[in-house]
């Protein structure tokens, strides 16, 4: 793993006291935030962010219909929307360098120990697969790891941009390669 110059706060006791499993009856709540990376779906519960998503497509409105079975109620006045939006206002303007959000994902357990990992990663820094492998105590799980990282539904927050491939490149990220890169940039920067 990649260290930071700085000692950053370990974020990962937050993630698994906020990071609860969504209640499988609970309506699905949608708004759009545009930011300088470019328009973000949230995703919420009505209490807990359960998702965020670099674009706004009908690839992401079929996920969403697949993982929650309910048609998204588009909703921009709900709490856990506006501490996100200050939130990732202050992280893209350099001012934040972890969140403190309740998250509600869903996934495997496999899927959501790798998540939990990536939460691990300090600002600033990177990991490999096989890190986040050995990490879990499942060194031979490399690929898997890296599947479970591509489908994580809370972008940023649960920082996946943050694992590179063993040879140091900028690969496997669903919002492309320029967006990590830029992700990567901001906290890196001075």
């Amino acid at each position: 793993m990649t260290t930071p110059t700085t000692t950053q706060p370990d974020t990962a006791r937050k993630f698994t006291a906020a990071m609860e499993l969504p209640t499988a009856s609970a309506p699905v709540y949608t708004t759009i935030l545009d930011t300088d990376l470019g328009p973000l779906l949230l995703t919420s519960d009505g209490t807990h962010l359960t998702g965020l998503y670099l674009e706004v497509s009908e690839a992401i409105d079929a996920r969403l219909d697949r993982m929650f079975g309910v048609e998204p109620t588009p909703e921009d006045d709900l709490e856990i929307f506006h501490r996100a939006e200050a939130q990732l206002g202050e992280y893209l303007s350099g001012q934040r360098t972890q969140f403190d959000l309740p998250l509600a994902a869903k996934g495997t357990e496999f899927q959501r120990s790798v998540w939990q990992a990536l939460t691990q990663i300090p600002f600033g820094s990177t990991a490999g697969y096989g890190e986040l492998a050995e990490m879990l105590g499942r060194p031979g799980a490399a690929r898997a790891v890296g599947a479970a990282n591509g489908k994580n539904p809370i972008s940023i927050i649960v920082p996946c941009h943050r694992v590179i491939g063993a040879d140091g490149s900028l690969t496997g990220y669903a919002w492309g390669e320029g967006k990590k890169r830029t992700l990567l940039t901001l906290e890196t920067r001075p």
